[in-house]
């Protein structure tokens, strides 16, 4: 352990650096080794696969976790054995229709968190509801006491 306060604080940083690179650097291998085994199983899904790949290598690239000519030589190698394939095998059709699927409610924003985006759909001035008075909080409700 460092004795000196700027090796202490120094000692600091790159364990932070050093946490926060290792997610970037981990989504890379990931990202990587999914494209690799679609390409290798030729499954429909390979191109998104391959794009999802060069999307995270130029990320921890652009990061600075791993240096501009290791993505570069990675992509390469991953384009190549993806025009190496071959013909994407296509899975049989099922042949009952399935039912269309019912809208995703999304629930209520967390505090502190972005509030969720407004619907598409814009409400008319004369459709809007008139707007509800101001909530009192325990200390506006005090003061009002007071006076």
């Amino acid at each position: 352990m460092a004795n000196i306060k700027s090796q202490i604080k120094r000692n600091l940083q790159n364990n932070k650096k050093r946490l926060r690179n290792r997610t970037f650097r981990g989504t890379a291998r990931i990202a990587t080794r999914d494209a690799r085994l679609a390409i290798e199983d030729s499954t429909p899904n390979s191109k998104e696969a391959l794009m999802n790949a060069i999307s995270q290598l130029d990320r921890a690239a652009e990061r600075g976790v791993i240096h501009k000519n290791n993505a570069a030589r990675r992509k390469s190698r991953l384009m190549k054995a993806y025009n190496k394939m071959g013909p994407v095998q296509m899975e049989a059709a099922p042949a009952v229709a399935e039912p269309a699927p019912e809208p995703e409610v999304k629930a209520a924003p967390r505090r502190g968190r972005a509030k969720a985006a407004k619907p598409a759909e814009a409400e008319t001035p004369a459709q809007e509801a008139p707007k509800a008075e101001k909530k009192t909080t325990r200390r506006s409700a005090a003061k009002k006491a007071a006076e």
